[in-house]
């Protein structure tokens, strides 16, 4: 989610806004925090995006370590191949998530961070599992590798599409019970409810401003790539961030950003700068590719293509339905929040919301990047898009990729089926002028 490419990679001609300025610095300190915490004395978590209880290891004094954002960073810095293959040489299949490959490549090669320095060992593995089993394999193998406690806060998968009362029950019950129980142990710190309230409320107000910022593509030109943009948009409320007053700052200067650029009249920034006229309104289901980012990036504003929502920016909260943590009922809200991740709902609600998506934001279709190694995501995604394209009437498209195994980008095919399907929507839309 978060992007940190470090000094050694950053290419001189990339255009960043100054909120990716801003955000680059936040992560710097995050992982010099991070690579400081044996020296300084701070406990370490590791735990996922998907169902990340921020809020509640900070009330413990954790650092937070993000396995699958360090596999994103390895994948940006063009350094996740050579993990990715070193795993494979200790056993592990060509047909496993390349998040956990990366990861397990990384620690097998000293375990070294996107800063450069060595990132320490976990005190505590927290699993919120959040629909996808390869977080329950991987967090086994991270076990054995360093022998801490582990903590598994099991949620219930959204099957029926909504959220019962035994349902958090059930995991309120798991926090008060198991999970709080082992931090205040790991720690030795004692849980505080209203030290949680008080980062609960400031997570609220950060969502806020991002849903807003997410939103503002529904204006046209859109002033933001709800997709690739997105990925920077949504790092620090994902990740280590979230229930802080750095937060709450970024995403208040964020949204001020793209309120000028509203004024402006402007659309996305790019790492060329100012994307042209905007030609083609998408909504994207599924991650991006991480290994050729910018080239990705760069085959979508070079067509004036710009994506206006995503399911992968929801992977790790779906505040733009509604959801907001709530200090008023703050166990319950974790739950509440674990529950109602992307990767938590079933694929009649997932249907649902690209729909929405492509109705509401007047999109000229949907987009599937299908990931190889990603089962959570790519299962049933052919089911989706020809859903989505039946209810909506609007061209569906079909690519694939990975996430940060080099060997599965190949540039010309995509580029080819890319522009197949912008021909599909000028087709679409010269039927339509001739309809009426």
């Amino acid at each position: 989610m978060t992007i940190f490419t470090g000094p050694k990679t950053k290419p001189a001609d990339v255009v960043k806004d100054a909120s990716m300025t801003k955000q680059k610095e936040m992560m710097s300190r995050h992982y010099d925090r991070l690579s400081d915490a044996p020296e300084r004395g701070e406990k370490v978590a590791a735990t996922f995006v998907p169902g990340n209880l921020n809020e509640l290891l900070m009330c413990f004094n954790f650092v937070n370590n993000l396995p699958e954002v360090n596999a994103i960073q390895n994948g940006l810095r063009k350094v996740s191949g050579s993990y990715v293959m070193e795993a494979e040489k200790l056993g592990h299949s060509e047909d496993v998530c390349t998040y956990v490959k990366s990861d397990l490549g990384m620690m097998a090669k000293g375990n070294i961070g996107p800063n450069g320095r060595k990132l320490p060992d976990p005190d505590v593995l927290l699993l919120s599992y959040t629909g996808c089993f390869t977080f329950m394999k991987w967090f086994e193998l991270l076990r054995q590798q360093y022998n801490c406690e582990t903590i598994m806060f099991h949620t219930p998968y959204m099957a029926d599409g909504k959220i019962t009362k035994d349902m958090v029950h059930y995991m309120v019950k798991q926090l008060k019970q198991d999970v709080i129980p082992k931090l205040e142990k790991v720690s030795g710190v004692k849980f505080d409810i209203d030290r949680l309230r008080e980062y609960l409320r400031k997570s609220a107000k950060a969502e806020d401003d991002l849903v807003w910022v997410l939103q503002s593509a529904k204006t046209k030109p859109a002033p933001i790539d709800a997709y690739f943009g997105g990925i920077y948009y949504i790092g620090p409320i994902f990740g280590a961030f979230r229930g802080t007053d750095d937060a709450v700052d970024y995403y208040r200067f964020l949204r001020e950003e793209v309120e000028e650029r509203i004024a402006q009249g402007k659309g996305p920034v790019t790492p060329d700068g100012d994307m042209g006229k905007e030609r083609y309104r998408l909504v994207v289901e599924g991650p991006p590719n991480y290994t050729h980012f910018r080239q990705f990036w760069k085959m979508f504003y070079d067509e004036g293509a710009v994506i206006v929502a995503s399911s992968y920016t929801k992977v790790g909260g779906c505040y733009d339905f509604g959801f907001r943590h709530d200090p008023q009922n703050p166990l319950e809200s974790l739950a509440e929040y674990c529950l109602t991740v992307y990767t938590n709902r079933n694929l009649p609600m997932r249907v649902d919301m690209l729909e929405n998506y492509v109705n509401e934001y007047e999109a000229d279709g949907l987009l599937i990047n299908s990931i190889k190694s990603c089962n959570s995501f790519s299962a049933g995604q052919l089911l989706i898009m020809r859903e989505v394209e039946k209810r909506t009437g609007k061209p569906a498209a079909f690519i694939e990729t990975d996430l940060v195994d080099p060997r599965y980008f190949s540039a010309a095919n995509i580029k080819n089926r890319l522009e197949s399907y912008f021909q599909m929507i000028e087709q679409k839309r010269a039927g339509l002028r001739g309809a009426a």
